[in-house]
């Protein structure tokens, strides 16, 4: 901590006396008076009806939590110039709340805020608590079009509300009477003026056109009000412009002698809006972090910023302050302005907090229409960004979510909108998810072998009869919405035109599988069970294992085939069907003439590769060291290195990889450890029976290549045939 100050104060005085001080003064200064207007318009929305006398406190609530985040990011975050505020997503959870307290009189205000305030020291400990452990990764993942309907569900309820703080009560039966002389005037300026602020700040993108068009605005609507004789205080009697209603200063909003008089028996009734509220600001800050990280084009800490923002909103909340979350447009202006430093944040904050201290006199020269058209502007960005250029870049079903949360949340409430969103997406994402093909690849014990070694005559069998063994390799999620068109494809394979001996599923690329998927399952193994084919199952975990023991009858269980991986599988399926072909005595003499004649070549090309290694071997016998292994025993591995070229005389071995997969089978006249690309892989050589070995180590190489380099071309020959096989006609030697 001490070197964090240390490194933060030596940070602020380099930048102070660098360039970046002008930018930060003028950048800061801007983005501080922009949230400044904007954090009144929204404290006079969410404190408005019954809690309209108690206004300017509410300003004072709403200032002081901005001017606490922004301050306390400043210092603590991670990405230079970030600006903190209240969120127009926040705005309408705060309002919910403040609508719907129930409570009279002064104990409303103090209830109201006390549940403002309590909501914001719940976010900040959970935010601090989700970055002090790492535990961001857990919270990024919204879908967007989630986000994308929020955000358009928020801006049009800010439009909403903005009409109705101006007196302008929406509805169908409501229309014509918008248009009339004695309410147009009331909403038309503020409505006129937050559509002119957003084409111009969309056209221009000029941080000075917000505190411009707000001098402007408030200064021609005075000058209207003098050219048609109407004083400041008629003015305000009609609501025109914003009434004082604080006795001294903004803040502290709450004393000690206010906690007794809050309703805390309101506020239990008020949890689920709190928890709302809660829930909004977290999907506000994992929004406007995100946001930030694209705009800026820099990967950002999310723990660091999750620390920082829950530092602040507890910063926030403990002084009498409302939640705030970063606010991506005026962060990103930081950057533009080349004001990428900490007092960018900290200009931002003290003009917020000019407001605040100097005392809500200059509240009383606001026109309500100007809250209502900066409440405008704000909901008009907030559409376009969800709604607008959700339409022109998202799939029709994507945008459909998007358009579905919109509808809701205007017309049942925020969470209903949330949750009816999430729902939908669920839906989407199953049906989605279930079109994915739950097989990976498909093939026969024809098409591909185990890495077992065979007898001739078995390879031939395999060649002849692997038909029978098929293979699949499964991969994904196996759930609900996929399992049946499994099942389906699984039953058609068993009652085909030729049914199988044998069927493999390989779970090694299964990362789950839910209930309904292991019933179906199991539903299909009594079937196969049934139909006399073996069922062999590879890389099962073993919660899976249960759960098939648990689901099947003991008898069914007690003939499933469980093998650690698919070679091994492979290999068991390749048995099965080895053993079927010989015990078919109906078409045993057919079948052993056919026999014959496809393994007659391989047996002669057999044949000829043992002359080559007998001969090759006795010409090698004074540089070839015998050694000999039992079953079990590592030929070469980390204990028991391998120190030159090991043939095998007798027996078989195994070469298996790291995680215990067996990469390949040696015999008589193979290297234990061939060349290419597979050796590298290899960890270890193990005997699976008794073995005899030569090995020529390679200082016996060296002398050959040097002395006797035909006898050594001769070995490679040797070595290399099976990747060159001899051409018809052509001797080998």
């Amino acid at each position: 901590m001490n070197s964090y100050i240390v490194d933060l104060a030596r940070e602020l005085r380099s930048d102070i006396a660098s360039p970046k001080a002008v930018a930060a003064l003028s950048a800061g200064a801007t983005s501080g008076l922009g949230l400044l207007v904007s954090h009144v318009a929204f404290a006079t929305l969410i404190f408005s009806g019954p809690l309209a006398p108690h206004a300017s406190q509410g300003v004072g609530l709403v200032l002081f939590g901005g001017f606490a985040s922004c301050l306390v990011i400043a210092l603590a975050g991670g990405y230079r110039g970030t600006i903190a505020a209240l969120s127009p997503a926040l705005v309408v959870g705060m309002a919910v709340i403040a609508s719907t307290m129930d409570a009279r009189g002064d104990r409303l205000f103090v209830s109201v805020a006390a549940a403002l305030i309590l909501s914001a020291v719940l976010t900040g400990v959970f935010c601090l608590v989700i970055g002090r452990f790492r535990l961001a990764n857990l919270v990024r993942f919204v879908p967007y079009s989630v986000a994308a309907g929020f955000v358009a569900g928020i801006g049009g309820a800010v439009c909403l509300a903005a009409m109705s703080l101006m007196d302008a009560e929406l509805g169908w039966g409501a229309f014509p009477a918008l248009l009339g002389s004695d309410t147009l005037w009331l909403w038309s300026p503020g409505v006129a003026y937050g559509i002119a602020l957003y084409w111009s700040m969309k056209r221009w993108r000029n941080p000075l056109t917000l505190p411009l068009s707000v001098a402007l605005f408030v200064g021609a609507y005075h000058a209207a009000l003098a050219a048609l004789d109407i004083s400041s205080a008629e003015a305000r009697e009609v609501g025109l412009l914003l009434t004082s209603t604080a006795d001294g200063g903004l803040w502290p909003v709450l004393s000690p002698a206010d906690l007794m008089r809050v309703e805390w028996s309101a506020i239990g009734m008020q949890i689920p809006n709190m928890l709302a509220l809660f829930l909004i600001s977290l999907l506000a800050v994992v929004m406007n972090i995100a946001g930030l990280e694209v705009a800026a084009n820099q990967e950002l800490d999310w723990d660091r910023e999750f620390r920082a923002g829950g530092i602040a909103s507890l910063a926030a909340g403990l002084g009498g302050g409302t939640v705030a979350t970063i606010v991506v447009p005026a962060s990103l202006r930081s950057k533009l302005f080349g004001a990428a430093t900490r007092w960018t944040e900290i200009v931002a904050a003290l003009v917020i907090a000019s407001g605040l201290f100097l005392g809500d006199g200059a509240l009383e020269l606001v026109p309500s229409a100007l809250v209502g058209g900066i409440l405008v502007f704000a909901g008009l960005g907030m559409l376009d960004e969800g709604l607008i250029r959700g339409y022109r870049r998202l799939p029709k079903t994507e945008f459909g979510v998007i358009a579905l949360i919109f509808v809701a949340i205007n017309a049942f409430g925020l969470l209903e909108g949330v949750g009816v969103g999430m729902l939908a997406t669920l839906v989407f994402f199953a049906v989605r998810l279930s079109r994915v093909d739950s097989i990976e690849s498909r093939f026969t014990a024809r098409e591909r072998r185990s890495n077992r070694v065979r007898p001739i005559p078995d390879r031939a069998i395999l060649r002849e009869e692997g038909e029978r063994a098929q293979a699949y390799h499964l991969r994904g999620y196996v759930f609900f919405g996929s399992v049946g068109p499994l099942a389906d494809h699984l039953r058609k394979a068993v009652h085909g035109a030729t049914r199988p001996d044998c069927l493999m599923l390989d779970f090694g690329a299964v990362s789950g599988v839910d209930y309904s998927a292991v019933n179906v399952l199991s539903r299909f193994v009594e079937t196969a069970n049934t139909a006399g084919v073996r069922l062999v199952l590879s890389a099962l975990p073993r919660h899976l294992t249960r759960e098939f023991e648990r689901n099947l009858p003991p008898s069914v269980f007690a003939e499933l085939l469980l093998e650690p991986n698919a070679d091994s599988a492979l290999e068991r399926c390749e048995e099965i069907v080895i053993a079927a072909w010989r015990t078919d005595e109906e078409r045993a003499e057919q079948r052993r003439a056919t026999l014959l004649e496809h393994v007659g070549e391989d047996l002669e090309r057999q044949l000829e590769l043992q002359i080559r290694f007998e001969e090759l071997v006795d010409e090698l016998s004074g540089w070839l060291d015998p050694r000999e292994y039992a079953a079990g025993e590592t030929l070469s591995g980390p204990k028991s290195p391998h120190d030159g070229l090991e043939l095998l005389v007798s027996g078989r071995a195994s070469a298996f990889d790291a995680a215990g997969s067996r990469l390949y089978q040696c015999g008589p006249g193979d290297s234990a450890r061939p060349a290419g690309a597979i050796a590298e892989k290899v960890t270890s050589v193990v005997a699976e029976e008794p073995c005899r070995t030569l090995v020529m180590t390679p200082a016996a190489r060296r002398w050959l290549e040097t002395h006797r380099p035909a006898l050594v071309l001769k070995l490679y020959g040797y070595l290399l045939a099976d990747q060159f096989p001899a051409e018809p006609g052509v001797s080998s030697d």
